[in-house]
């Protein structure tokens, strides 16, 4: 298993889009993602670091008290890295469940997928 590609994984989910913190996000942001990232959610893609910050910090606002988990292992193929996560309350059941995949390139996420079921 790549380590590297897992690290990212993790640190999307944890770092960036569990992380409530400015700062730290956008620390996190730096070190996990290529400054022309491209996200793509259901509600659309937006390009750049300081657009996916935005993405990460809305979300985190319109939902306050929820947190983001992992749902099974993070796994790698190559340069892809697959991260299932659930979103909910900290002491409760998860509201949303998804995926996260992405796309790695020189030791950073270039392209990330969200799907929510």
């Amino acid at each position: 298993m790549s380590e590297p590609v897992i690290d990212l994984m993790h640190a999307n989910l944890h770092r960036v889009f569990d992380e409530r913190d400015d700062a730290a996000r956008r620390s996190a942001i730096d070190a996990t993602y290529s400054v022309d990232v491209s996200f793509t959610d259901p509600e659309g893609t937006v390009v750049g670091v300081e657009a996916l910050d935005a993405k990460a910090r809305a979300l985190l606002e319109r939902f306050p008290g929820f947190h983001f988990s992992e749902a099974g292992p993070m796994r790698e193929s190559g340069s892809l890295g697959y991260a299932p996560w659930n979103f909910g309350p900290a002491d409760g059941d998860p509201v949303v469940r998804g995926v996260d995949i992405a796309l790695i390139r020189d030791s950073r996420i270039t392209e990330l997928h969200t799907f929510v079921f």
